[in-house]
């Protein structure tokens, strides 16, 4: 992910900054749609920007605990599937609902090779803890972590772990669940799937 400085006039638009960056990087016109952060957090064109502002251009995405792992987490590292079941156990929950998210040979009718996964990790983070804390509002007294892979992984590498853990199995099915599907749905993830015949950006949720 390239990162620069630009100088714009007062009372600039994340518009005018997005087109100061096509005029010195005219490649990043070319291709896919792009979304919209600032100071990371999603905006539109017209949002205003101050000195200091931080202006992400993202590729569509695909997508406290009593332990020692953190709740949330994006890493180049192989996740441990027991940090992330460690980050939500609590002597009151009965059940603990894990998901893994792992690398598949076949995708599309083509043979996959490998997945590269790429982050703006700080973003990432941040939209991951948010959906971690309202699920654990939504669920009290639930837990969420997510912990997300990044760098490239072999076919059946885990790319994603996602555990809920809650005093009865309903809630922590249901968080588990809508978890994984808001971490695919809004944090700026994505991913390069590729075949013997070459590579390809995953804009869908897969």
């Amino acid at each position: 992910m390239g990162h620069f400085t630009l100088e714009l006039p007062p009372e600039a638009t994340v518009r005018d900054a997005i087109a100061a960056i096509v005029a010195r990087h005219p490649l990043i016109a070319e291709g896919r749609q792009v979304v919209i952060a600032k100071n990371r957090e999603y905006v539109d064109a017209d949002a205003p920007l101050a000195d200091g502002d931080e202006v992400a251009l993202i590729p569509p995405v695909s997508g406290g605990a009593t332990g020692t792992a953190p709740r949330i987490a994006v890493s180049e590292t192989t996740l441990s599937v027991d940090d992330v079941m460690n980050a939500v156990r609590d002597p009151s929950h009965g059940g603990i609902v894990v998901f893994l998210g792992t690398v598949r040979d076949h995708s599309r009718g083509k043979r996959v090779t490998h997945l590269e996964y790429e982050a703006y990790a700080e973003m990432a983070e941040r939209k991951m803890r948010e959906i971690a804390d309202r699920l654990e509002r939504e669920h009290a007294p639930a837990r969420i972590a997510m912990h997300h892979r990044i760098g490239d992984l072999a076919i059946g590498d885990i790319a994603v772990v996602v555990a809920a853990g809650a005093p009865h199995r309903d809630a922590a099915f249901s968080a588990a669940r809508q978890a994984i599907d808001e971490l695919k749905s809004i944090v700026p993830i994505w991913k390069k799937e590729h075949s013997e015949d070459g590579a390809i950006w995953i804009e869908e949720h897969a």
